[in-house]
């Protein structure tokens, strides 16, 4: 599934800021830092300096699509929700001037549970990816070029689409500079953004002597959803077998509790919800297509304290718990237990670039009305910048330490039992993956009219066939013709194209099995494809299998590699707006950090062996189709002849195994090497998932596993 780099989680927000000092030696866990505000860097801007963005209306009406009406008056707020929204900011316990909205949850999630959807609630925009923002006049969101056209296709008129990344488009904090007057008041929910995050908003809009306000108490696109809001899930958690898990809780614990006392702390919040997961091996089903459930952790150097609502805790879990030496108290009170940890004098362990602003900013003000009470009242709890030492309050006893989680990087890295789970469950989803194909085929050739909904719906089926299917990994994007031009396409009932025989088809699908997670993207043709098709999905293939052969030293970080991926596309000027590769969890998030590949540098997270990246560059051509190639690697350590340096070579071994189709293939664009490493692909694909498979299906798979040279006389 593509990602915008820049999203992949609150952790490498951590690892862009490393990219501004020189890097530190990569060994796990031994970063440690102070961290600096952020800058938010000015935007390169057309003649005048100033930034003009279209209207979501104005952009489909120069793209040719359907417009709304004319433009209502702005400060009336013709929509509804924006009105209702405006007329809060009045309020004497709100007076506020601006008011922003990001995607996220308390926890930084990609994937959030229905009641936590607020800025699709009040924009009408569904991508995963945005941020919304509402002065009394204008209303603004900004995405990334995943959801570009989606964004065009579901905005009504009143909200601006800022092109994030594009050239001239200014970030969240330049607009509001630019369109309040000075001294203006921006509202946030704090639970909402990372303290990182707020604390550069912060800075950012200060140029313009704007005061950002934490809106506690109360999130304002709650207080307008009102009785129509979700209630929050309260789906019951599970034990994750160790036979899947690999390790147990008391020695996870015990890894945790080492690193505290590297860092001279007393406790380290977790709230990254897969951390969480998988720090305690349990799962849970609050977020839709994530094993994880709603829930903080603190664990101190004897004891560790889970917040959940105890009602998704059954006997079984609970029992699993104590073990552990984990107790429990309600989800909510995280918040004073931290101010506890602060009243009782605790070193506390943050990772400021997740954990939220307002669990932050409660123990920074508890720390503070401790040292007043000691006649400290001239010492904060602060960041320092440039310095590789532990933040904190010198000569005192209540401060903190402002580091990655402990748990981020050691989660990334799986364990044996981890990667036979893996290895298991894509071989019982290549299964599945050949039963579809081998249908839809069939289907397309008879013209029996599917939309694309309907073909999504029909590989779920072949899914829950398998052992060990759980769910989705994320909604499938089934996306025909140009609908596969929108990289993250979702398709509906009521706004869905057929899948036929006249142009490219790109589905993009992935699911959660007991033992592992999978995505994969494949892109066909069930007619004759053009000669530019085809070109086009050889140049992506050529990058593909680039990447997928790359041999590259330890600790390389992963936008090394991404050159690899793009450089057949910029020989003929064509490239891809989105991240080459994303981690991937352990029957845990498809999306997961701190690893990345992509052509943003900013995370030096090094590559290392036993991480999981996918592999999947691609090429959109808008209104017409759509074309991403993804299979998912582990990184393994090779044993090559040499060993320059003393140091190991790494490379990738495949988790996905499903045939390319070899009537898009151009074989004469390929170089030798290159067609033998479709032909050796092959017959893996074939070796592996065959003895999985019975009579027209493994026909089907015999057919599209033969050598190039085969199909093309």
């Amino acid at each position: 599934m593509a990602i915008e780099a820049a999203r992949l989680s609150p952790s490498l927000a951590a690892a862009a800021f490393l990219a501004r000092r020189p890097p530190p030696a990569l060994f796990p866990f031994s970063l440690r830092r102070r961290l600096p505000h952020l800058r938010v860097l000015a935007g390169s801007s057309g003649g005048d300096g100033r930034v003009v963005a279209l209207s979501s209306s104005e952009l489909r009406k120069r793209r040719g699509l359907s417009s709304s009406s004319g433009a209502a008056d702005p400060a009336s707020g013709g929509d509804e929700k924006l009105r209702s929204l405006r007329r809060l900011f009045s309020r004497p316990d709100v007076g506020i001037d601006a008011y922003i909205v990001p995607s996220q949850d308390a926890h930084q999630s990609e994937f959030i549970a229905e009641c936590f959807m607020r800025r699709a609630y009040l924009t009408g925009f569904t991508g995963s990816a945005g941020t919304a923002v509402v002065t009394k006049d204008k209303a603004a969101i900004w995405t990334d070029g995943r959801y570009f056209l989606q964004a065009e296709k579901e905005l009504t008129h009143e909200w601006t689409l800022m092109r994030s990344g594009n050239h001239g488009v200014p970030t969240t904090s330049e607009w509001l500079n630019d369109v309040l007057p000075s001294g203006c008041r921006v509202g946030i929910d704090p639970f909402l953004f990372s303290f990182d995050a707020a604390e550069e908003l912060k800075d950012s809009i200060s140029n313009k002597n704007h005061e950002l306000v934490l809106v506690r108490g109360m999130n304002l696109v709650d207080e307008i959803w009102g009785d129509a809001r979700p209630k929050p899930p309260k789906e019951p958690t599970r034990v994750h077998d160790i036979k899947y898990a690999g390790i147990d809780v008391p020695s996870k614990l015990s890894f945790i509790r080492s690193h505290l006392a590297e860092n001279e702390c007393d406790a380290v919040v977790i709230s990254m919800l897969d951390e969480v997961a998988w720090l305690l091996n349990m799962r849970g089903s609050d977020v839709p297509h994530s094993p994880v459930f709603y829930s903080y952790l603190i664990v101190e150097v004897s004891t560790a304290t889970l917040f959940v609502d105890s009602n998704k805790v059954s006997e079984d879990v609970l029992e699993h718990l104590e073990k552990a030496g984990v107790k429990l108290k309600p989800y909510e009170a995280i918040v004073s237990e931290v101010e506890r940890l602060a009243e009782k004098g605790a070193k506390l362990w943050l990772d400021s670039s997740s954990v939220n602003a307002a669990i932050v900013t409660a123990f920074k003000s508890s720390c503070d009305k401790q040292m007043k009470k000691k006649g400290k009242a001239g010492k904060k709890v602060e960041k320092e910048a440039s310095s590789d030492e532990p933040t904190g309050v010198e000569n005192g006893t209540v401060n903190a330490v402002y580091n990655v989680s402990p748990v981020t990087l050691a989660k990334s890295v799986k364990n044996e039992a981890e990667i036979e789970g893996m290895k298991n469950s894509h071989l019982r989803d290549a299964a599945a993956l050949a039963e579809f194909w081998c249908w839809l085929e069939e289907e397309v050739c008879k013209s029996v009219p599917l939309t694309e909904v309907q073909v999504a719906e029909k590989l779920l089926e072949f899914r829950k066939k398998q052992d060990g299917f759980i769910e989705t990994s994320f909604d499938t994007i089934s996306g025909y013709g140009a609908n596969g031009a929108i990289i993250h396409y979702r398709p509906t009932p009521e706004d869905c194209s057929s899948v036929g025989s006249d142009n490219l088809f790109l589905l993009d699908s992935g699911a959660q099995y007991i033992d592992g997670t999978t995505d994969i993207t494949r892109t066909v043709h069930f007619g004759e494809p053009s000669p530019r098709q085809k070109e086009c999905f050889t140049r992506v293939l050529q990058g593909h299998i680039a990447l997928d052969q790359a041999v590259f030293p330890e600790r390389t970080p992963g936008f090394v590699l991404d050159v690899l991926a793009r450089t057949s596309l910029w020989k003929i000027g064509l490239d891809y707006r989105h991240g080459t590769g994303h981690g991937v969890g352990a029957a845990l998030n498809v999306h997961e950090g701190p690893q990345s590949i992509s052509y943003r540098y900013g995370n030096l997270t090094a590559l290392q062996k036993g991480m999981i990246v996918s592999n999947e560059p691609g090429y959109y051509e808008d209104n017409s189709f759509g074309i991403r190639i993804e299979n998912l690697l582990l990184i393994k350590e090779l044993n090559l002849a040499n060993s320059f340096g003393g140091i190991s070579y790494l490379g990738f071994e495949r988790l996905t195994f499903a045939p390319i189709q070899s009537k898009l293939i151009d074989v004469s664009l390929l170089s030798p090497s290159e067609i033998n490493w479709v032909n050796d692909y092959h017959e893996e694909v074939w070796d592996k998932v065959y003895p999985l498979l019975s009579g027209a299906t493994r026909d089907w798979l015999w057919k599209n596993t033969r050598p190039l040279l085969d199909v093309t006389h």
